[in-house]
């Protein structure tokens, strides 16, 4: 699906308005957002065939993307067919942006987003052993617990994210992917626990009553 199509901006999307957060929680517009960012440009047709999802469907879906600035039109497709690219590589949220609406309205897009993001960890968890020997070893699976301020935290994660970052060129311009390279997602997360109530058996999975 090579094109002649200008790589899409590097930097994100800001969202701070509640409307636009809420046309994101739709599991299709999320499956066409993360199709583009690989295959761009596309039409619905083709995106359909990716997603499984009609033509129809996902046309519908395109221009609501579109009328938010999530995506925008291509040039021109052959007969009716519009291909569809990003506008931007993802978007970003910042708490200082929001009212009280565009805070639920981000947490709602965030959990729908993540829930999504872990149900691919899960089914990688469930098939891992199909893959080669060296990727199960390069992959990773971990977690830590610190204890640090708020300032090492925010350190913490701006170091991890100028790491990832170094590849996200790669994302935007398909010329510079390796040519054994392979499509790797990255969850990162860190956040507060108490201790007090964080680790009981039934947090940690246990079936008793």
């Amino acid at each position: 699906m090579a094109s002649d199509t200008p790589p899409m901006n590097l930097e994100t999307k800001r969202l701070i308005e509640a409307q636009a957060m809420r046309a994101l929680t739709h599991p299709v517009r999320i499956a066409l957002l993360e199709v583009l960012a690989v295959h761009q440009p596309l039409t619905a047709t083709q995106a359909g065939e990716l997603i499984q999802e009609t033509a129809t469907t996902c046309s519908f879906h395109l221009r609501q993307l579109a009328k938010y600035g999530f995506v925008e039109e291509a040039g021109r497709g052959k007969g009716r067919e519009r291909p569809w690219k990003l506008v931007n590589i993802g978007f970003s949220i910042k708490e200082e942006d929001l009212d009280a609406e565009g805070r639920i309205a981000a947490d709602v897009l965030m959990s729908v987003y993540f829930r999504r993001a872990l149900e691919r960890f899960d089914q990688w968890q469930r098939t891992h052993r199909s893959y080669p020997e060296e990727l199960n070893r390069a992959s990773a699976a971990d977690q830590n617990a610190l204890f640090v301020t708020t300032t090492e935290l925010a350190e913490i994660n701006a170091k991890v994210r100028e790491i990832l970052m170094t590849y996200r060129d790669r994302l935007v311009d398909p010329s510079l992917r390796p040519s054994d390279g392979r499509l790797i997602e990255v969850l990162y997360l860190a956040y507060p626990v108490d201790p007090g109530a964080a680790f009981t058996a039934k947090n940690l999975g246990s079936n008793e009553p």
